[in-house]
């Protein structure tokens, strides 16, 4: 159904972060901000994690209402990366007929990157 892609550049995530401390609160669920603060350098992590929702917004075509928080990045026990979506972006998904959002999202030194794709089962 839709496609997005987004970067983020580390370094701002990072100064983000530093200049305003409830960034993490507002953007990111608890789960994540566990997870990204336990890594050596979390700016990587919450930078891919904010591609990754940005990238899923494009996906979905865009909505109205946006909050940070109903786009999140879990992990599957296979440790693969997963799109959960609450409140607006899932009434967006639902009202589509999008079933699954799959997200890869990868950083280097300076960028993370991340790919989304929104995938509607097929009618039966």
């Amino acid at each position: 159904m839709g496609l997005g892609v987004d970067i983020c550049e580390i370094a701002r995530m990072e100064r983000a972060i530093g200049r305003h401390p409830t960034l993490r609160a507002r953007v990111f669920t608890p789960e994540e901000i566990a997870y990204c603060d336990s890594k050596a350098r979390p700016g990587e992590s919450y930078a891919g994690r904010f591609a990754a929702r940005e990238a899923t917004i494009k996906a979905l075509g865009g909505y109205r209402g946006k909050r940070w928080q109903d786009i999140s990045v879990t992990r599957h026990p296979s440790g693969a990366p997963h799109i959960s979506l609450t409140g607006n972006a899932k009434l967006r998904a639902d009202h589509l007929g999008i079933t699954n959002v799959l997200v890869t999202f990868t950083h280097e030194k300076t960028n993370a990157v991340a790919f989304a794709i929104a995938v509607r089962e097929a009618d039966a």
